[in-house]
């Protein structure tokens, strides 16, 4: 039967300084890296092994994939990158450490941009240390100045039924290296999550999450491969 894992990438260095990161490129940590290499065993001690693969255009969730195929010896697999995979973009609060930020603009402002689902950050100021403009990895793509998990899901949701499902409900065994945000979209989908609910839902780095789907492609229940 099809089989979806999906994989938040191994911490990173702004994960361990508790900074806003979004869309800025950030590498992963000794942690991170462990954690990746960690996920990529556990998937080969499962015999839970991806045939096709996607991530976003971020090193941390490339570099993650990376990592868990060589655990697997599997780095020869086809491997598609889209920006529309990419973590939720944070706007003005980008590189801001998430404390200081509260100190800033209090608790509960910040709970309403951090958890809220339809309520985005303020918008990123162009040219700024962060603004993204110039980075040719995006030349051609609409990049946000902010997002809401509401408008994270209207991206990461026509890719999924466009490029990724079709692969899915072919046979293959598709592995998502991805972001907190943008798997968070992709399991409120899959298991059906309220809009309430889905703020919530925490997504652990570096623990696959497993999705059999039957002959209709429906989803079966949401299980993390090390509780399997």
């Amino acid at each position: 039967m099809p089989t979806l894992i999906l994989v938040r990438h191994g911490q990173s260095q702004w994960n361990l300084e508790n900074r806003f990161t979004g869309w800025w490129d950030v590498d992963l940590t000794e942690k991170g890296v462990a954690e990746a290499k960690a996920a990529g065993a556990l998937m080969a001690e499962k015999n839970v092994l991806p045939t096709t693969c996607f991530t976003s255009f971020q090193t941390r969730a490339i570099k993650t994939l990376n990592l868990a195929l060589e655990e697997m010896n599997r780095l020869w697999l086809p491997v598609t990158k889209d920006w529309r995979l990419n973590e939720r973009h944070y706007g003005g609060l980008t590189g801001l450490n998430k404390q200081e930020t509260r100190d800033k603009h209090g608790d509960e402002q910040v709970h309403i941009w951090r958890r809220s689902f339809d309520v985005p950050p303020p918008p990123m100021e162009a040219g700024g240390e962060y603004d993204l403009s110039a980075d040719p990895r995006y030349a051609g793509i609409d990049i946000p100045n902010t997002e809401s998990l509401k408008l994270t899901i209207e991206r990461v949701l026509p890719y999924w039924e466009s490029d990724i499902l079709p692969v899915l409900a072919s046979g293959e065994t598709v592995i998502i290296s991805a972001h907190g945000n943008s798997l968070r979209a992709l399991v409120k989908h899959l298991s059906g999550i309220s809009d309430d609910d889905i703020t919530g839902l925490e997504i652990p780095t570096g623990q696959p999450i497993i999705y059999e789907f039957d002959t209709n492609m429906q989803p079966g229940e949401r299980r993390y491969l090390k509780d399997m």
